[in-house]
């Protein structure tokens, strides 16, 4: 069985057990038990929504640390696009590239510029496609990628199956590394991932076996964000210049990657409850006119990820304002549109390694404890209190047929058991 890593925890320490991270977890992935939030490894898909969402901080991404780079090794910097919308008064994206070399890095390569390059092949794969298959989804998104996984497996023929950004960025940045420093080896270079979300950092930790990763590292953007402001010389006139344009960087905020096939026939939404609604929809057949669909767990798309700084309606106003500079496009497909996307730029077939939890691996005897669990159900109150510890009383029945838990800890249950126990004299 695949063991999927997570990048989300939890600090037991500082939970006071107050079921707020119950109520926003989209798939039902958290419990309280003895007064403490315990997360579910097989229904967690890394949204950050507990993150956001916790009053006590108890929740917590989990990344590489700046301090744990090698600095002996040739290291490239790739910042998301979704980093230049992080700084304030930023009009020119190369004085945040220069920033990134004065820290310390030998090379940037902009996950915008991967971003250009994965825009034509996914407008060659609509293109070259069944049309009977739309609308085709974004795989952008980690976390949209594992919530089809665990909730809409039927939707999973959907995804577009070509290599995110972040892998096509690591890749070419060590190939042109190697050409350009002919001294190197393959082992001498490191590459580094800017991430707005935790997300992103379980993409890297679970790339299947088979498949090499070009991603070494994966840091947050707020831990990075002080370090390379100060770096950050408007005095100094760079010495990198950006390589991207605006179709590459407007794939930070929801919306920008869809409008940049040049096709009005797609939908874009961002946040978790949004996403999960369209996806319904999707599944139900709503949008037969629809080619393409964007979908963006986080607020405003990546911009509003928990490991960035900023505001993230904030960060979407500063990256128009560096975009007015920027050319629209900047990396084309040289070769004629109809030939065949090449097997480099196909991503593992998504959703391969879900990890969603099954009543019994007999079939016979999950029906059996289907039936429990209904019958269960309709002894509950039905008001989804959490106060039992489960998000819903439907989850707090799944739970006791499964053991984990006891009707008696329904309150409002046993408040209700107690009042008949006193009017009848008991």
């Amino acid at each position: 069985m695949i063991v999927y890593k997570h990048s989300v925890s939890l600090d037991a320490t500082k939970c006071k057990g107050c079921t707020t991270c119950l109520r926003r977890c989209p798939t039902q992935a958290i419990r309280v038990r003895d007064g403490k939030a315990c997360i579910n490894p097989n229904l967690c898909i890394d949204c950050g929504e507990c993150i956001r969402n916790c009053p006590y901080q108890a929740k917590q991404a989990t990344f590489d640390k700046v301090e744990s780079i090698d600095r002996s090794k040739y290291l490239i910097a790739l910042p998301a696009p979704s980093l230049f919308g992080q700084f304030a008064n930023l009009d020119d994206a190369d004085y945040l590239l220069q920033g990134l070399l004065n820290f310390g890095f030998n090379d940037v390569f902009e996950v915008a510029k991967a971003a250009e390059i994965v825009t034509d092949y996914t407008r060659r794969y609509i293109r070259q496609s069944d049309k009977t298959k739309r609308p085709f989804i974004s795989n952008a998104c980690p976390v949209v990628v594992r919530l089809i996984s665990l909730r809409f497996p039927s939707l999973r023929n959907k995804l577009i199956p070509i290599t995110p950004p972040v892998e096509v960025a690591g890749k070419l940045a060590k190939e042109r590394a190697l050409k350009e420093h002919p001294e190197l080896k393959e082992e001498d270079i490191r590459t580094v991932f800017i991430s707005p979300c935790p997300a992103k950092v379980s993409w890297v930790k679970n790339t299947p076996a088979e498949k090499k990763c070009y991603i070494d590292y994966v840091v947050s953007m707020s831990d990075i964000y002080f370090r390379v402001l100060s770096q950050m010389r408007r005095e100094e006139i760079p010495t990198v210049e950006s390589e991207s344009g605006v179709v590459g960087i407007s794939w930070a905020s929801s919306g920008g990657e869809a409008s940049a096939l040049m096709n009005d026939r797609y939908l874009a939404a961002d946040g978790i409850e949004n996403i999960i609604r369209v996806l319904d929809e999707i599944e139900t057949g709503h949008f037969p006119d629809l080619e393409f669909v964007e979908l963006n767990a986080c607020p405003g798309g990546c911009v509003g990820g928990v490991m960035a700084v900023e505001n993230p309606y904030i960060a979407r106003v500063r990256l128009q304002s560096i975009r007015r500079y920027m050319p629209v496009m900047m990396n084309y497909l040289q070769d004629d549109p109809d030939t065949e996307i090449p097997e480099a730029m196909l991503a593992t077939k998504p959703g391969d390694h879900s990890s969603a939890e099954l009543l019994h691996s007999d079939r016979a005897q999950s029906f059996r404890m289907m039936l429990e669990i209904e019958k269960i159900y309709k002894q509950l109150p039905g008001m989804d209190c959490g106060s039992c510890g489960a998000p819903t009383c439907h989850a707090h029945a799944e739970d006791i047929v499964k053991g984990e838990s006891t009707l008696d800890e329904c309150v409002i249950r046993m408040r209700e058991l107690l009042k008949k126990k006193e009017q009848n004299g008991e």
